[in-house]
């Protein structure tokens, strides 16, 4: 699953990053490489607490939004790709109708965002499913 994060430095050595998705979900590392392997397991770690205390997970935000916030400025910004699957169980592959012309859409709008098929219609009944 993909997070956005955003990553500060005073001495462009040593970063912290925040994961503005994951209110409360930080870490840092004595190099950029080490902040971003290091939120890694934060996000992991952010994951598992959310989902044993009963929480869903908040659906990720664009960029953009989180760039107006000016909490956020100065920053570098970034998207991991976090492997938490593995606390929703086993995938599962199902067959489903949908027209031609959606499909399409549905896939165009997938690749832009750099998503798969699969990954978006996940994405899409989760938000589905919040309103």
């Amino acid at each position: 699953m993909k997070f956005t994060v955003i990553l500060y430095t005073d001495d462009g050595q040593r970063y912290g990053v925040t994961v503005p998705d994951l209110p409360g979900c930080f870490s840092g590392g004595d190099s950029l490489d080490d902040a971003l392997d290091s939120v890694l397991e934060a996000i992991d770690l952010h994951v598992e607490t959310l989902l044993e205390d009963g929480d869903e997970l908040p659906v990720r935000q664009p960029i953009a939004k989180h760039q107006a916030n000016p909490d956020y400025a100065g920053g570098v910004w970034a998207v991991v790709d976090a492997p938490i699957e593995k606390y929703f169980g086993p995938a599962e592959k199902i067959n489903i109708t949908v027209p031609r012309v959606i499909l399409a859409r549905i896939d165009d709008y997938a690749k832009h965002h750099g998503l798969s098929r699969s990954g978006f219609l996940v994405e899409a009944a989760r938000t589905a499913m919040r309103a």
